[in-house]
């Protein structure tokens, strides 16, 4: 069966921290709200909506702050963004393989594109606006084997997936996290997983991702 291996997007396949945090001051000094750039930042994971009830943002006025940050975006965070390191060979790795790539993220998807446009990365599926346990079904949807992420939200896809959760401690969740929460395999960074994958491959291919995980 063919391979597809899912990727999360923010500190999985890309760092946009500077810019997000810049994004987020702006709209903290045009709403007066008291919004954490840094904060925010440094805990990327879920989605828009979810953070800025955690700063104690009233429902009524969530709506048009996600507007605004998302119409900010695309001149502040895309230039301002990296590439994390081996995610480019992540991704190239499961096309060697003859692969399906998917990335499904909680980013609204219009801005997740523009990051791929800007890296020249092309995927064969792209899935915005689903954290947690709700990108489940775009996993399922897609046959996903493996789902990578740096998140316990990530973790916690994948197993309701019914897909091999692999771990990289490349955002704000440590490796004992990631562990704890059910990651099946939990890598420093992308930079080893293509010899994971290579090395997996045909037992991924013939389902394993429902059986313990190979490490």
């Amino acid at each position: 069966m063919p391979l597809t291996v899912g990727f999360d997007l923010d500190m999985t396949l890309i760092d946009p921290r500077p810019g997000m945090a810049a994004v987020m001051d702006a709209v903290a000094a045009e709403s007066g709200y008291p919004l954490d750039g840094a904060h925010f930042a440094a805990n990327l994971g879920p989605p828009l909506d979810m953070v800025y009830r955690g700063f104690g943002v009233p429902e009524e006025d969530v709506p048009a702050l996600v507007d605004r940050f998302r119409a900010l975006y695309p001149e502040v965070v895309i230039p301002a963004t990296v590439a994390l390191p081996g995610a480019a060979q992540a991704l190239a790795a499961v096309r060697e393989l003859g692969g399906t790539t998917l990335v499904v993220t909680a980013k609204y998807r219009k801005n997740a594109a523009l990051h791929l446009a800007a890296f020249g990365w092309e995927v064969d599926h792209l899935f915005g606006e689903l954290w947690s346990t709700g990108k489940a079904e775009a996993l399922k949807a897609h046959g996903a084997a493996v789902y990578v992420g740096d998140h316990v939200g990530d973790v916690r896809g994948a197993k309701a997936a019914g897909a091999v959760a692999v771990g990289v401690v490349s955002g704000p969740c440590a490796a004992d996290e990631l562990t704890a929460e059910g990651a099946d395999v939990v890598l420093p960074d992308l930079t080893g997983f293509p010899d994971w994958l290579r090395a997996n491959a045909d037992r991924l291919s013939a389902g394993a991702a429902s059986s313990p995980a190979p490490r």
